[in-house]
């Protein structure tokens, strides 16, 4: 026997449960029309934000092949996705017994309020889509803040705020409102090959030929340094993909060379130049190459003035000055040197 025929002879054969499905009747029928209202009102809203996922779900590999930065792909798809929950907004105010035409006026009336009040949020928004029409940068991108010195990867690009994983592991969300102001290195960008600059310093007694190619040598030891190929192109210039050293200035102290070399990838940039420099250190001990340093040389003459000189042998050993005379045999002035 079915379950609806047990309940309907249940009900004729028990009062008690014919009074209370008859309480249940009169309960419903005396809600009111606008609760019934808001409550469809709500599931369709739900069900909207269900469909809107599912309708993203089912076309966001379609949208990835026809746009091909990913920060383009998730703008294009949380825009679907707005569209899909606007419709079901508008099916619930249909619910409602709202005009479609107060609809609109009111949430142009809100929408003008929140511009005011949420000015910085508008400008971070449209910067966000000159940060997306200017594609300076793409997730996936390995960028440096010039003014904070933090290089780290772009991690996600909306229309408020970029995300940016340092190399230290932190997390930075900054405003586009902020970032389109602020200079951005993209170690990224089309070419990953990077070029870096060493700075050494020989002196003037050294083999200035044998320390550049004392310096080339070692950059092409380390396994992230381009060693030779095809000249580099930048723009209508070309440099060589070896590395070159060269003679920068004649400084005070020495011979100033500049090694430059290329790197396949930016990634590790610090570590290869450790590296770089740890090798030609090591080869230093065996080439006629000195690194030049400070050095200080005191002068005195007869416009220096006088000084005071003392020299003491043991703890009861007389001071000699400058202005004293100097006793033949007293060890304290004919000790090692001391003179």
């Amino acid at each position: 026997m079915l379950p609806s025929a047990v309940l309907l002879r249940s009900a004729r054969t028990d009062p008690g449960l014919s009074t209370a499905s008859r309480a249940v009747d009169l309960t419903i029928e005396n809600v009111p029309t606008q609760v019934w209202e808001v409550l469809g009102a709500i599931l369709v809203l739900i069900f909207g934000w269900y469909v809107s996922k599912l309708v993203v779900r089912s076309v966001g590999r379609a949208i990835a092949r026809q746009f091909q930065r990913p920060s383009i792909t998730q703008t294009v798809l949380g825009g679907i996705r707005a569209g899909v929950i606007v419709v079901f907004v508008f099916i619930a105010a249909r619910i409602l017994q709202l005009d479609t035409g107060d609809v609109l006026l009111s949430g142009a009336v809100f929408g003008a309020v929140l511009g005011v009040i949420l000015a910085p949020i508008v400008a971070s928004v449209i910067s966000g889509l000159f940060v997306l029409a200017d594609q300076p940068f793409e997730i996936g991108d390995m960028i440096e803040l010039v003014d904070e010195g933090q290089k780290g990867f772009v991690d996600d690009i909306t229309l408020r705020y970029t995300k940016m994983f340092t190399l230290d592991n932190t997390f930075i969300v900054i405003p586009n409102s902020t970032i389109r102001d602020r200079d951005v290195i993209n170690y990224s960008a089309e070419d990953e090959r990077t070029r870096r600059t060493l700075e050494l310093l020989v002196t003037y007694e050294s083999d200035i030929e044998a320390a550049r190619t004392l310096a080339e040598r070692n950059a092409r030891r380390v396994d992230d340094v381009i060693s030779g190929g095809p000249d580099i192109r930048i723009g209508k210039t070309r440099f060589p993909a070896a590395p070159t050293c060269f003679i920068e200035e004649y400084a005070d102290n020495g011979v100033l060379l500049l090694l430059r070399y290329w790197v396949e990838e930016p990634y590790k940039l610090q570590a290869i130049e450790s590296e770089v420099k740890t090798n030609i250190w090591n080869d230093l001990d065996d080439a006629d190459v000195e690194i030049a340093y400070p050095h200080t040389h005191l002068v005195f003459d007869e416009t220096s003035g006088q000084a005071q000189v003392a020299v003491s042998q043991g703890d009861h050993s007389p001071a000699v000055t400058a202005d004293s005379e100097a006793v033949p045999g007293d060890p304290s002035v004919e000790s090692d040197g001391a003179q």
